[in-house]
């Protein structure tokens, strides 16, 4: 099955009848265009249970998230059968995932190695699908207030989330998520955020707590996002393949937050350093709370305020065709 966003920022309708034509000539294939938010996951869970090989996504990140909650949560509570191959994998029970980039940044697929042109990408792809290339990854979970919901490259909470919330409004003004209009948004807000008062503690088993944070960067892979062609590294050492990563700030003067950009533009393998910095490597499971409601994003997804957000590492749960 593959899942089409006709609202894709760099895709349209002639871009879009190529992808589905290369594609239709290499496997059976069902085509569904999501017309609403949250459709992605809806046609995705009904593509696991009725038994689809795989569901491909031509999209932005947003897309590519409801995608994979479609895949891996149940849906009227009826968990998907598990594989009799490999009982211990549970990526093996779930449809493979194919990704075509069509969104304005695409950080899912360009994490993956996939071209960032959705054409290329379908020219991967089907190489991939040639040579039976797939590559099993693991996911975030955040959990909130009796609310799951799974993402693939970042989540966060704070000041990060408030541009993320910003950009949305502009969005629904019918402007384009530009990553110029995002850094103009991250400055422009940057005047307006308070940097005395901090709300978060970082807590979780085995971690000692952390108090003071501004804002939180919650990592399953790295980088976090990309500045046009540039990446942007804050936890560089996070992978598919490992737990969770977390960077905290407890400061958002401009004397901090100068050598912190530009580390993250320009060093890709070395952690930023810092007294004001709270940093967490290949973790299981940690905490975040705040004394006050705190904006909240996955994937680049604003999903409101919230005052304790847990994350959880999830290994194997998907195999994606790279």
């Amino acid at each position: 099955m593959l899942l089409v966003n006709p609202k894709a920022t760099t895709t349209n309708a002639r871009t879009r009848d190529v992808l589905i034509r290369a594609l239709g000539a290499a496997v059976e294939l069902a085509v569904e265009e999501t017309r609403y938010r949250g459709h992605a996951a809806g046609l995705a869970a009904t593509a696991r249970d009725k038994g689809y090989d795989m569901v491909a996504v031509l999209g932005g990140d947003g897309t590519i998230n409801e995608t994979v909650n479609g895949l891996l949560n149940p849906v009227n509570g009826d968990v998907p059968p598990a594989s009799t191959d490999v009982p211990d994998d549970p990526s093996t029970r779930r449809p493979a995932l194919v990704v075509i980039p069509g969104g304005s940044a695409n950080v899912f697929a360009r994490a993956l190695g996939l071209p960032n042109d959705p054409v290329e990408a379908t020219g991967a792809v089907l190489e991939a699908l040639r040579e039976g290339r797939r590559r099993t990854v693991g996911l975030g979970q955040a959990l909130w207030e009796g609310q799951s919901r799974y993402f693939t490259f970042c989540a966060g909470m704070g000041y990060d989330a408030e541009v993320v919330r910003a950009v949305e409004g502009l969005r629904g003004t019918g402007r384009k998520a530009t990553p110029a209009r995002y850094v103009n948004t991250a400055l422009r807000h940057y005047l307006a955020t308070d940097k005395r008062h901090a709300a978060m503690t970082v807590t979780g088993p085995g971690i000692p707590a952390a108090e003071g944070v501004f804002m939180a960067i919650i990592s399953n892979t790295s980088p976090w996002t990309y500045v046009g062609t540039r990446p942007v590294r804050p936890t560089p050492w996070a992978s598919f393949e490992t737990g969770l990563d977390l960077l905290g700030l407890r400061r958002m003067g401009l004397v901090s937050l100068t050598p912190l950009i530009q580390h993250m533009l320009t060093e890709s393998d070395t952690l930023p350093s810092g007294k004001h910095l709270v940093q967490l490597h290949d973790e299981a499971e940690f905490t975040l709370t705040a004394r006050r409601p705190v904006a909240f994003q996955l994937d680049g997804d604003y999903l409101g305020e919230r005052e304790s957000v847990t994350f959880r590492s999830t290994p194997n749960a998907l195999q994606v065709l790279v």
